[in-house]
């Protein structure tokens, strides 16, 4: 157990070059739309997820209703699903309160890998890639609250006319375009942003909402011809 979890912690390392600035950028931004220091850290520890804090941020700001920003928040990290249903044949043996533990924890790094653990070593007892899980989460939790109190802190020395809004669709981007890797990755990507362009003028921005139901049933919709289709072959 010793081992895996400090495997996990190795692995875990690189990430920081990632979480880092992103949670910079939110704490910024968090300070810039004037959210008080204790209010920004509690959004990043309780959320614990950029692309929904980021979202819900942005709405916090056009002063949308808690219902709607809370719809929002759920639609974007709606792959937290797929991601806890391809993690079962891993991890739904162990005690439901370390999956309790294990789901707060779950995001797209702590995700990636794991399962790039597991496959490699498929004859790892149930503790092993537990602890490996964890082991993952440790180098990128810390870097994640400690980035949001530095950017916060920061965000106060920066004058309140140097906008900085632009960074939210940049950073929502730069998070979006790696993972477009297949076609229907691309299909639910195309959908999404043409439904969403097209229903603007939706109060709120629920049109989001509508744009990430109907992209992912695109993609759903490709994914399952393309899986047909091979079985056929």
């Amino acid at each position: 157990m010793r081992r895996a979890y400090l495997r996990g912690v190795v692995d875990g390392l690189p990430f920081i070059i990632i979480v880092v600035p992103f949670a910079l950028l939110f704490g910024l931004l968090g300070s810039e739309a004037g959210l008080h220091l204790y209010e920004i850290v509690l959004f990043s520890v309780v959320v614990f997820a950029g692309a929904s804090q980021f979202a819900a941020l942005q709405m916090l700001k056009e002063h949308a209703p808690v219902l709607i920003i809370l719809a929002t928040a759920l639609a974007v990290n709606l792959r937290m699903m797929m991601y806890s249903v391809a993690l079962a044949p891993h991890l739904g043996a162990a005690r439901v309160r370390t999956r309790a533990l294990m789901s707060y924890f779950l995001v797209d790094q702590t995700f990636a890998m794991a399962m790039q653990d597991y496959d490699k070593r498929p004859d790892q007892s149930m503790a092993e890639k537990v602890a490996y899980f964890f082991g993952s989460v440790t180098p990128v939790m810390p870097s994640w609250i400690i980035s949001t109190i530095v950017g916060a802190l920061a965000g106060r020395a920066i004058p309140a006319d140097y906008a900085l809004d632009f960074a939210v669709p940049i950073t929502f981007l730069a998070m979006t375009a790696p993972m477009l890797r297949t076609r229907a990755h691309w299909v639910a990507a195309t959908v999404a942003v043409g439904v969403t362009l097209a229903l603007r003028s939706m109060p709120y921005g629920t049109g989001l909402l509508v744009a990430a139901a109907l992209g992912m049933a695109a993609g759903a919709a490709v994914e399952s011809f393309t899986l047909r289709g091979q079985k056929h072959d």
